[in-house]
């Protein structure tokens, strides 16, 4: 148990195989309840995707002041105070879903579950406190790497989870309702991960070696990049249009793959989603190649164009072949992202480790809150004519979070790393 207490690899591989569970319980009950509520096909995915819509709106408004608050604990050296606080409401909510099958109460409940994930900082607290804190226990040389890895693990888990989860969302016996089997295991890993966070994972046994920054400013050393305001806001843009483009046509694709002529059932869904998570094993292998003889930024472009031509090619899907061949073509589309933290926690202190990359992620909420709605709306209107086209949307969108980022390449390649101040 002692050997344990350093590592967050296992919260993190146990919190994502219940988040897979739940991921696939929630989608197959929505379709079952808005099928029922609905006689056509196009009036059964305009429920769908109004109600993903609310859902998705809820959980990333509702986590805006909780995660600042838990983000200024983080920093003052309350480290898993960011993780906790979430797996809290990660375990209530999730329960919600148990009582939507097990009592049948109306599927407008789960927003409910939203808010109370939200209040508790929800998913951009939680994934902010993890970041932080493998920020803090690497050096800038390893932390892309490190970060890629932490990310290989929990989309590692993922995949498991969404294979196994079409399956268990199917057993049920006479006293047990279709999809019970499934909602409950999410809990109970929930329950364990709350458990395993609380009282077995000790921040003080990790190494501190991503201060060093502060280190170098005490011994004489300045790093200006570090301190370079511009780099830091066009990180931030670019971050913000690729998850835009990521997150938009993420959110639609649940809902385009249950409408003809996918219409896939519970077993498919999970296949779909673990195809999804092996672009997580894909991109870790492809920062542990390009980042022999390519800079953070040259990644994060190769990641972006892998996923533009995905998802522009995902506008013209017509069968589960051709997904799954959209699919692979965004094989390093993972890359962006962690690197993009990679990058913003090198700009900062380690006492601001955690205010940045939660501002980071709440901003990614704050442009989802615009851009959910205008996704399924434009995804509803074209829904006859090409249902597609918010994917060709998303692919110009990541065309633009291209520019912001190779600023910072050209920046960061003309500016000299480091400059010495002769001391007494």
């Amino acid at each position: 148990m002692r050997f344990l207490r350093k590592f967050l690899e296992p919260l993190v591989v146990c919190a994502q195989v219940s988040s897979a569970f739940f991921d696939t319980g929630l989608q197959m009950v929505v379709k079952e309840r808005c099928a029922n509520a609905s006689n056509s096909t196009d009036g059964e995915q305009t429920a769908i995707s109004n109600f993903y819509m609310t859902y998705n709106m809820l959980s990333k408004f509702m986590p805006i002041l909780p995660g600042l608050i838990l983000a200024r604990f983080g920093d003052k050296g309350y480290r898993k105070l960011p993780i906790v606080i979430p797996l809290i409401g990660y375990f209530l909510s999730r329960l919600l879903l148990v009582l939507v099958i097990t009592i049948e109460w109306p599927i407008e409940v789960m927003f409910g579950g939203a808010v109370i994930h939200g209040l508790c900082g929800g998913f951009a607290s939680y994934w902010a406190g993890v970041m932080a804190l493998v920020s803090v226990s690497t050096s800038e040389e390893e932390r892309s790497v490190r970060i890629m890895r932490m990310e290989l693990f929990y989309g590692l888990a993922g995949l498991f989870g969404s294979l196994a989860s079409g399956h268990l969302f199917q057993l049920y016996t006479v006293g047990l309702k279709q999809g019970v089997v499934l909602a409950v295991s999410s809990v109970t890993l929930y329950f364990i991960c709350l458990l395993y966070a609380t009282f077995v994972l000790k921040t003080d046994s990790i190494t501190l070696s991503g201060c060093r920054e502060d280190r170098r400013e005490s011994s004489g050393i300045i790093n200006h990049e570090s301190r370079d305001n511009i780099n830091i806001a066009l990180l931030f843009a670019s971050g913000i249009l690729y998850d835009i483009a990521v997150g938009g046509g993420m959110e639609i694709l649940a809902s385009f793959v249950l409408k003809n002529p996918l219409n896939w059932n519970a077993t498919q869904v999970g296949y779909g989603n673990a195809a999804g998570f092996i672009v997580f094993i894909t991109s870790f292998i492809g920062v542990k190649f390009f980042s022999k003889f390519a800079s953070d930024t040259t990644m994060i472009l190769i990641g972006m164009l892998s996923f533009t031509a995905g998802i522009y090619f995902m506008a013209f899907v017509t069968t589960t072949t051709l997904f799954y061949l959209a699919r692979s073509l965004t094989l390093f589309a993972l890359i962006p992202m962690p690197t993009i933290r990679s990058l913003l926690s090198k700009q900062v202190s380690c006492s601001s480790y955690a205010m940045t990359l939660i501002l980071l992620q709440l901003s990614f909420k704050l442009a989802g809150l615009v851009t959910t709605p205008m996704y399924t709306k434009i995804y509803q209107a074209t829904l006859d004519s090409s249902p597609g086209f918010v994917f060709t949307l998303s692919s110009i969108i990541t065309v633009a979070a291209i520019i912001p980022i190779s600023i910072v390449g050209c920046r960061i390649a003309h500016q000299p790393s480091y400059e010495r101040i002769q001391g007494n």
